[in-house]
């Protein structure tokens, strides 16, 4: 059935004009509802290749001038080309370029390689200069994305007047719609895609692949923005953005404390703000009386790239001010996920799983529609090559139809008769110039007619079975992730391992005793509660073995039996009367299951060193200032080295060096300066041989001199190490009974 034509509106704008009702629904669906629909898929939501049209026009073009291997060209000469793909005019297309080149930093992978001031992604006034100065090329990295381009991958369609052509979607050989970030607003809908690390998203596509049902958040477990910052990782609110396509991230930015410059170092923000609005924001609270701490914020960003920095007042708890910081202003932002693309044309929001799937049925035709294009080519070639071996039967009848043809129109028709060949194979064999018209040419020519047969008949397995194409896929994502693979940018962090401000929360600094039983209580006592105490309350089979003196203010440290080591400020510990057990850590801190404290060091500038004995005779020595995190880590894994039981922990002072005494289980002790131990400046050291294995002994303590309460420790003094040490003689003892003691400070 015909459809019915649609009949033309025709409005009279003359002013005498008599005036006439419509309908408003009749007005919508005539005037705005192409309006809309042209927004919605024409220009601002991205396709299953990962681009916007203006995207997409403005890459083919520059890869028609030739720029993906030439040197680099004038913005402006660019900008005027894509015009005949693009009627939006030179601005338009100007400040697509900007985003998409290397110099502005708002792509994890840029497209284009660029040379010029084109702003910066972080900065809301560092203006881009105009086209006229700047030069562009596309980057190598382009190659990706128009191969097969020329085989007919996808379609090709008319530009907005005819006169070109222009390819409908481009071949993208890795799942860019998930690489690099990319939003639009269109009309009743918006789309807001986040980026996310190239070599996750192709080795989580291969999983994908090979196991529909394997969970992505193992391989590829959040997104990955240019700017960096931290991404706090709630797995619930993942999972979401990977199954449905909504969802919010938060992004924390990163800064550096230098305490003897009391500053602030800003050097990354979070990938949706910019870092004139988190100054305007700071220098607003300081105004408002919100924020005491800060005398004096400035924008200190080189060549090197973003840095905010902070001068503080006398006295300023760093970390409790960035926790203000993150709670006031942009400084942490959220990252709002709409995966909004067009596929085949219609609107869909899709999860990740989605986007994959779609991206893989996609890439599967495009592979195939390459593959045929060759078959095709291959085919051709076979079929002019079967003409030219028929010739080769009688080369001199050819040569005497050709000669003996008076028209020149009549030369193929003679030769399709002469040797039953069709027009386009007599074609081939007329256009031979008359010095190839010989039997070694011929020959030549058609000796690689079993090796095409066999190249079609490949392709043509290859077309039939699905798997063969698939692995064509992983096999160009694993080549992907080798070119062009990257460490990720932005860190990721679990909302519990970093602080957050507490409104109304004021820390109060005063004088404490920090005290640790074996059991893994805290107890946290002021001066004044213990004037009057008596007995500290335990329980009856635990004792007190740690007890120091600090501040309210300082960190402390916990060390674990699983090589972890918890992090914690004072204040956040509730003061304990003397009656009380305390705090007991597992629970407070989170620790996993079986997890059991071995030691604490309670200090505020991360000055001096630590030593760990280990079991097996080994001990470490390292810098405390490495558990010293420019964030506010909750928790540090493999934070000492775990091939061994730690037995003892001694804190020392810089220039501290005293006489230490180890002792094995077979009753043998060995007296050492601290010194002969190497600072060494890594954690996760497992340190220098101190005592040596006789029957399968073992190291269980090292300490001071002075606690081990010997009546000569000349007698065990040695020299160097390793040593195997001296036997414990009764008359060498002032006390027999050896107590093991874990010191803190």
């Amino acid at each position: 059935m015909a459809k019915k034509k649609k009949e033309e509106v025709i409005i009279d704008t003359r002013p005498d004009a008599p005036v006439t009702d419509q309908p408003i629904t009749e007005m919508l669906e005539q005037n705005y509802m192409p309006y809309a629909m042209s927004v919605i898929v024409s220009r601002a939501i991205p396709e299953i290749d990962g681009f916007k049209p203006s995207h997409r026009k403005l890459l083919y073009t520059m890869y028609k001038m030739g720029l993906l291997n030439k040197d680099r060209t004038k913005s402006a000469n660019a900008v005027g080309q894509t015009m005949k793909l693009n009627p939006h005019g030179d601005a338009a297309i100007y400040e697509t370029m900007v985003r998409l080149t290397r110099g502005n930093e708002a792509l994890l992978h840029p497209y284009v390689d660029s040379k010029g001031n084109f702003g910066k992604q972080y900065s809301r006034d560092m203006a881009y200069a105009a086209s006229r100065y700047t030069e562009v090329k596309l980057e190598k990295f382009c190659e990706l994305i128009f191969n097969g381009i020329d085989k007919n991958a996808v379609d090709m369609v008319d530009n907005y007047d005819g006169e070109l052509k222009e390819p409908a979607l481009l071949p993208v050989s890795f799942p860019s719609i998930l690489v690099n970030s990319n939003m639009g607003i269109a009309v009743g809908m918006a789309s807001n895609i986040c980026s996310f690390n190239l070599k996750e998203v192709c080795e989580a596509t291969i999983a994908h692949m090979k196991d529909p049902s394997a969970d992505l958040l193992d391989i590829m477990p959040a997104p990955d923005f240019s700017g960096g910052g931290q991404i706090l990782y709630d797995q619930k609110v993942m999972k979401e953005i990977y199954d449905t396509g909504r969802g919010s991230i938060r992004i924390r930015g990163k800064y550096t404390v230098d305490t003897k410059k009391n500053t602030i170092t800003i050097y990354e923000i979070p990938y949706t703000t910019t870092m004139e609005a988190i100054i305007d924001e700071v220098c607003e609270l300081v105004k408002q009386g919100k924020i005491k701490e800060i005398s004096d914020i400035r924008n200190s960003t080189d060549l090197k790239g973003l840095k905010i920095v902070i001068e503080c007042k006398r006295g300023t708890d760093h970390d409790a001010l960035m926790t203000k910081l993150f709670k006031f202003t942009k400084l942490e932002s959220p990252f709002s996920c709409n995966f909004n693309v067009l596929v085949n044309g219609s609107p869909k929001v899709l999860g990740v799983y989605g986007l994959m799937d779609e991206w893989l049925k996609w890439r599967r035709e495009c592979i195939k529609r390459e593959t045929a294009f060759d078959l095709q080519k291959k085919k051709d070639k076979l079929h002019l090559l079967e003409g030219l071996a028929k010739i080769l039967l009688d080369i001199d009848k050819a040569i005497a139809i050709i000669r003996n043809t008076e028209l020149e129109e009549e030369v193929v028709p003679n030769l399709m008769k002469g040797f039953g060949i069709d027009e386009i194979q007599a074609e081939y064999v007329a256009e031979i110039k008359l010095r190839n018209i010989n039997k070694q040419y011929i020959l030549n020519r058609i000796k690689d007619v079993d090796d095409i047969k066999n190249e079609i008949a490949d392709l043509e397995d290859f077309l039939v079975k699905p798997k063969r194409i698939d692995n064509k896929i992983i096999e160009v994502l694993k080549d992907v992730i080798k070119k062009y693979g990257q460490e990720r940018r932005s860190e990721v962090v679990r909302q519990e391992e970093v602080d957050t401000f507490v409104p109304g929360q004021e820390i109060e600094d005063y004088n404490i005793r920090i005290m640790l039983t074996k059991h893994g209580y805290l107890k946290k006592h002021t001066l004044v509660s213990l004037r009057s105490a008596g007995e500290l309350k335990t329980k009856e089979d635990d004792e007190i073995f740690i007890d120091v003196e600090a501040t309210n203010l300082n960190d402390i440290l916990v060390f674990t039996d699983k090589a972890n080591v918890y992090k914690a400020k004072a204040y956040e510990f509730d003061d304990t009367k003397p009656s009380e057990y305390g705090h007991y850590l597992p629970g407070t801190l989170g620790m996993d299951d079986g997890e059991n404290v071995l030691f604490i060091i309670v200090t505020k500038d991360y000055k001096g060193n630590l030593m760990i004995g280990f079991e097996n005779g080994k001990v470490a020595l390292f810098p405390i200032s490495v558990y010293e995190t420019k964030q506010n880590r909750k928790k540090l894994i493999n934070a000492f080295f775990d091939g061994s039981r730690a037995v003892s922990f001694i804190v020392l002072n810089e220039n501290e060096n005293p006489d230490l005494v180890a002792q094995s289980d077979i009753s043998k002790a060995a007296v050492f300066e601290s010194k002969l131990v190497p600072l060494k400046s890594t954690r996760t050291t497992q340190g220098v041989q101190l005592l040596t294995s006789k029957r399968g002994s073992k190291m269980i303590s090292i300490r001071r001199v002075e606690e081990a309460s010997f009546k000569d420790p000349e007698y065990f003094r040695i020299r160097r190490l390793p040593a195997v040490g001296y036997f414990i003689k009764d008359d060498l003892m002032m006390d027999k009974q050896i107590n093991l003691n874990l010191e803190g400070i």
